[in-house]
């Protein structure tokens, strides 16, 4: 009894100083991460947006019916949305595991078994053992092992529904930004066939002029060259239309084919600049929840790791019968059982645990600069579209009063020319100005359409982590 004390005795010493050594973890970084007090640039003539624009369906803002049908279709059809929801059930069910590991373990087995061998006086003889157990076996989390490892395995699948989410406003996203991108080309092709009609009337005036001997023949010549460089340019954005309309039908989960239309670009508005501070975007951006989440697992499989280190115990109990006929074995067996209480612990094992450990606590150092590099390029990507959207704000102000002026010039330019007091090349070179004009403000209307796609995007659309919207 003195000796089993003393093993005792030792063993528990053993054990005290295995933990005291497992309770040096590698130390967390100090984070150098700040947030911003403000945004750098605001967007000028647009309202603020309500919560609901930014907590709900934000691609309703814009108001057009066909564009919240195609975000639907890509929600529930996008195949990189399919694979990303699998991933959710494969990291549910790694959850499911890891939680089952901390609750007992029952099996049971039978085995029959029929043996012929040879008796001391060298004669063979023929035996048979019917034998069932019931297995029960339990380990005691005594040092929290098995639930940080049941925690590292929600907090990855509470990462992957961050994924899921990320990707899926990332799709919402993109089709926004499709569609409104196919919706300027559509503006700028109708631009482009009403200046062909407006070039075809130019050159068939220069025509009778040059006919009858009232202009030169370089003007009908320029004439001709300025229709068929306003007739070039129908192709070129049927092309871009048709490539347009095919990448978004497969973005929504279909095989390339036409679009629906909805509202023209002269009707659709960009929605109200949302309001906030840096820090919401803490709370808003799914990539931010994925980085925390898998920090947070980061933490918690070191915490599992380092405790490796420690003895596990676990308790066996096996209960049975046994029996050399099959009539005694199904009506008195004789009773088998076995209780087993186990410690065990590592003595030496060459620092490959504390290998494990130290690199487990480098792989949280890494997810701990990955997370400040997130929040930093989520600042970064805010910033970027609110100064987006202020600037091509001020741009189309710009282009406002230079198209006003190129109308005015073109006025002028025509009257001067059709009463003679200018040659037609005056005239044309005010229809390119103006021209250019309009190319312009259709593609400024469409950037700032796409800026506050950008910016909601930046902004995390109103999407948490596992909501799924």
């Amino acid at each position: 009894m003195k000796r089993r004390l003393v093993l005792m005795a030792a063993a528990l010493a053993l054990a005290l100083a295995l933990a005291g050594c497992a309770a040096h973890a590698p130390p967390q970084p100090a984070s150098a991460l700040q947030l911003p007090s403000g945004w750098r640039a605001q967007a000028a003539g647009a309202p603020a947006a309500t919560e609901a624009h930014v907590e709900q369906l934000w691609w309703q803002a814009f108001g057009d019916p066909v564009l919240s049908d195609l975000v639907g279709e890509a929600l529930a059809r996008n195949g990189d949305l399919r694979v990303a929801r699998a991933r959710v059930q494969e990291y549910r069910a790694r959850l499911a595991q890891a939680d089952a590991n901390r609750a007992p373990n029952l099996a049971f087995d039978g085995s029959p078994t029929r043996t012929r061998t040879l008796a001391s006086s060298g004669k063979p003889y023929v035996t048979n053992v019917f034998q069932a157990e019931l297995q029960a076996s339990y380990e005691i989390d005594v040092w929290g092992r098995l639930a940080s490892l049941s925690d590292a395995a929600g907090e990855s699948y509470r990462a992957e529904q961050a994924s899921l989410d990320a990707a899926a406003l990332s799709i919402a996203a993109s089709v926004a930004t499709s569609y409104l991108n196919l919706r300027g080309l559509d503006a700028q092709l109708a631009l482009a066939q009403s200046t062909l009609q407006l070039r075809e009337q130019s050159r068939e005036l220069a025509r009778k002029q040059f006919e009858v001997g009232y202009s030169s023949r370089l003007e009908w010549l320029q004439a001709q060259s300025e229709y068929h460089a306003a007739a070039e340019q129908v192709p070129q954005l049927q092309r871009q239309i048709f490539e347009q309309e095919n990448a978004l039908a497969v973005l929504v989960g279909g095989n390339p084919g036409p679009i629906a239309r909805g509202l023209p670009l002269a009707e659709l508005a960009a929605p109200g600049v949302p309001a906030g501070l840096p820090s919401e975007l803490l709370r808003r951006r799914p990539d931010i929840a994925r980085a925390e989440h898998n920090l947070a697992a980061a933490n918690a499989s070191l915490a599992a790791t380092r405790d490796q280190l420690l003895p596990s115990f676990k308790l066996t109990a096996v209960g049975g019968g046994q029996a050399t006929t099959l009539t005694d074995f199904l009506h008195a067996p004789t009773a088998l059982w076995r209780l087993t209480a186990l410690a065990a612990g590592p003595l030496f094992d060459g620092g490959r645990v504390q290998a494990q450990t130290d690199a487990a606590g480098a792989q949280r150092d890494q997810l701990v600069y990955a997370y400040e590099n997130v929040v930093r390029n989520a600042f970064a990507e805010t910033e970027n579209s609110l100064g987006a959207i202020y600037r091509l704000q001020q741009q189309a102000v710009e282009n406002d009063a230079r198209r006003a002026a190129a109308a005015d010039t073109l006025r002028i330019a025509h009257n001067r020319y059709r009463n003679g007091y200018a040659s037609y090349l005056e005239e044309l070179d005010a229809q390119r100005t103006l021209y250019s004009a309009d190319v312009g403000l259709l593609q400024l209307k469409t950037r700032i359409l796409v800026a506050s796609v950008d910016l909601y995007r930046a902004m995390g659309g109103g999407w948490s982590a596992g909501g799924g919207q």
